[in-house]
């Protein structure tokens, strides 16, 4: 037997780090196959969009308040009801408005009696100038007659220097009535009685007495929903004095502050996606770019920053970017003036203007709930004084 002889030596384990080396492989790979999707999608889709969680809806906020002073008689709306445009919401007492528009019913009246009066005194002097007329003729004749009998002797120097001055007197009178006339004459000619200028003045005393009547009833300038109510039954008020607030829901718009690194690529008119945490973060408002703001809400707030000081630290500055809702979507699910929200604008189209091009020739609102009184107005007006023209209108 042969001792000496050695045991065979085992096969290499290379199997094992072979499989390792697969894995570590496939890893990288992975890696690398998501961060070029991650790169892709940052070029394609996260490269054309703009966010910011730091937004706010708003709208407007209509103060209603009374255009006259006095004492509140009746409230017909209260908080989160619907009012619509022209509907009531504050009575006033109306005993002073009715006192003040029957007073100056009566002056205007009254002046269209003495302008018809002034008009008959003036046809009044016309007559009287040829009166005076007359009279002059006759005096003149009587002194023809005396002054050749005064050569004769055949007369008195009395009664001739008597038919002298009567002829003084009756120019002199004749001038007077002259006179008289032409300054009655200036207060009417020119215009009838209703065009008067003393009647003009009586009318549009008449209107804002009667306007003012109307106006003891503060109604709604807009659709929408009442807020803030602070008047009272009773509660005597000034005008301009804030009563109650009428907010309409359905044209809103979300203030988005965005940091101005993020203002390079926004402009008017992109598209934007605004989500809502009353909603949740799947229902989708669709909105766009409507403008942004002349500064940044740091250099328009109360106290705005000193910066000139020698502690003074870099802070990134946001500015207000107006973002307008579409109606049609606000009809389906309303919103309210306050809630949070978060906007996202695609900026893949770059092409449209930083700041507005053109003035806005559009009001921002308007209302016809008050157009209605001037006119009324008038006509009340009109009606008296046609009451008071008589027969020679």
């Amino acid at each position: 037997m042969n001792a000496n002889v050695e045991p065979a030596a085992p096969p290499p384990a290379a199997a094992p780090t072979d499989k390792r080396r697969n894995i570590l492989i496939l890893i990288a790979v992975i890696f690398v196959v998501l961060g070029a999707l991650w790169a892709a999608y940052w070029v394609l889709v996260l490269s054309q969009r703009e966010q910011t969680d730091d937004a706010y809806v708003n709208g407007n906020r209509v103060v209603i308040s009374a255009q006259i002073p006095g004492t509140v008689i009746a409230v017909l709306a209260d908080d989160t009801q619907l009012v619509k445009a022209g509907q009531v919401l504050v009575r006033l007492d109306p005993v002073d408005a009715e006192t003040g528009l029957s007073r100056t019913a009566s002056a205007l009246a009254q002046t269209v009696r003495q302008v018809r009066q002034e008009k008959s005194n003036a046809d009044q002097f016309d007559s009287l100038i040829d009166t005076r007329k007359l009279e002059l003729a006759r005096a003149a004749a009587d002194l023809a007659k005396r002054e050749p009998l005064l050569a004769d002797h055949a007369i008195a120097p009395e009664e001739v220097r008597h038919a002298r001055e009567g002829v003084e007197l009756a120019r002199a009178a004749l001038t007077q009535a002259v006179r008289q006339a032409t300054a009655a004459h200036a207060l009417v000619d020119g215009t009838p009685v209703a065009d008067n200028p003393a009647v003009l003045q009586a009318k549009a005393a008449y209107r804002d007495a009667w306007i003012a009547a109307q106006r003891n009833a503060v109604v709604a300038p807009v659709t929408g929903y009442v807020a803030e109510r602070s008047v009272q039954l009773g509660q005597h008020i000034q005008a301009g004095q804030a009563l109650m607030t009428v907010v309409p829901l359905n044209s809103l718009w979300v203030d988005a502050n965005f940091k101005e690194v993020q203002l390079r690529h926004l402009r008017i008119g992109q598209p934007a996606q605004v989500r809502s945490d009353l909603y949740g973060g799947s229902y989708i408002f669709h909105a766009h770019v409507k403008g942004m703001s002349a500064g940044t809400g740091a250099a328009f707030s109360l106290l705005p920053a000193q910066n000139a000081s020698g502690n003074w630290i870099k802070v990134v500055q946001r500015v207000p970017v107006r973002i307008q809702i579409d109606d049609a979507d606000l009809v389906k699910s309303p919103l309210r003036v306050g809630l949070s929200a978060t906007v996202t604008v695609d900026t893949t189209t770059r092409d449209g203007p930083v700041l507005a091009p053109n003035a806005n020739d559009t009001p921002v609102g308007d209302t016809q709930v008050y157009v209605q009184d001037l006119e009324r107005a008038g006509a009340e007006a009109d009606a008296v004084v046609r009451r008071n023209l008589g027969p020679d209108r």
